[in-house]
């Protein structure tokens, strides 16, 4: 597939919390020179920035705002640390980095896409969504047992909302959640070791797991489906399962929005 693409900015995101990253510096510049780009001129673009950190990333969209243009915005970066801490903001790790910071980073960015062609904000969701019913009351897990696998699901599932709510505030862009599919990548292999270990036989390549991304972002057919739907394998689905009592009401959706909108004002 062939990016016709006259710059790229990528948005890479450096933890503080993980014991160790996935990709160094340097293997993501490399990465990026070996994208499929008609000439080698054109222009690449990384910017650094801890998805976990909401000063940083309001710092960053303002910059941002200045120098580049943006058609597409891939939400991938995100995490799930099994045990509860904070960050030095005293945020909840999973919640600041999977919810927050793709609220603030999404929403900041808005306002660049909507002055482009064609824009698109696809998601990378997860199908581990599909058990879990929006809870607002415990975004932060302060009040109920932790367990990391539930609490990134959760995440996951507040990141469909999300994109169901943009889709409606803003029809000049195309929104998409998706599920890669479960993928063998270093975050699965780090944060799930024994799902790793049982399941390594069946999962899917790096590649295969971003195909439906990389579709949603540059295909025609996908900008002519609907928009705000969760897909898998380029396909739209449902976003519950039958008779799973996961579906929200619009009280719970608006209140979703009006807690991170809250905390998200709070460290502009």
């Amino acid at each position: 597939m062939n990016l016709h693409l006259k710059t790229l900015s990528l948005m890479t995101w450096r933890s503080r919390f993980l014991e160790e990253s996935f990709w160094s510096l340097e293997e993501t510049a490399a990465l990026a020179k070996q994208l499929p780009f008609k000439s080698p001129s054109e222009n690449i673009f990384l910017h650094i920035m801890d998805l976990s950190d909401p000063k940083q990333i309001w710092k960053f969209v303002e910059n941002f705002k200045q120098e580049h243009k943006l058609h597409v915005l891939i939400n991938n970066a995100g995490c799930m640390v099994n045990k509860r801490a904070l960050t030095e903001d005293g945020l909840e790790k999973n919640f600041a980095t999977n919810t927050l910071g793709v609220y603030i980073l999404t929403t900041g960015l808005i306002p660049v896409l909507e002055k482009e062609h064609d824009p698109r904000v696809i998601t990378v969701s997860s199908g581990g969504m599909l058990v879990q019913k929006l809870n607002t009351n415990d975004l932060q897990s302060e009040r109920t047992p932790f367990d990391g696998t539930m609490v990134y699901a959760q995440n996951k599932r507040q990141q469909v909302v999300l994109t169901e709510w943009w889709a409606q505030g803003h029809p000049a862009i195309h929104f998409s959640s998706m599920h890669p599919g479960w993928a063998d990548t270093p975050g699965v292999r780090q944060a799930m070791p024994g799902f790793h270990t049982r399941f390594r036989d069946r999962l899917r390549s790096e590649a295969q797991g971003a195909d439906t991304v990389l579709w949603l972002a540059l295909s025609s057919a996908a900008a002519a489906q609907p928009s705000g739907q969760f897909f898998q394998d380029r396909k739209p689905v449902s976003t519950h399962l039958p008779l799973a009592r996961t579906s929200s009401s619009p009280a719970e959706e608006e209140k979703l929005i009006e807690i991170l909108e809250q905390l998200a004002q709070t460290f502009k």
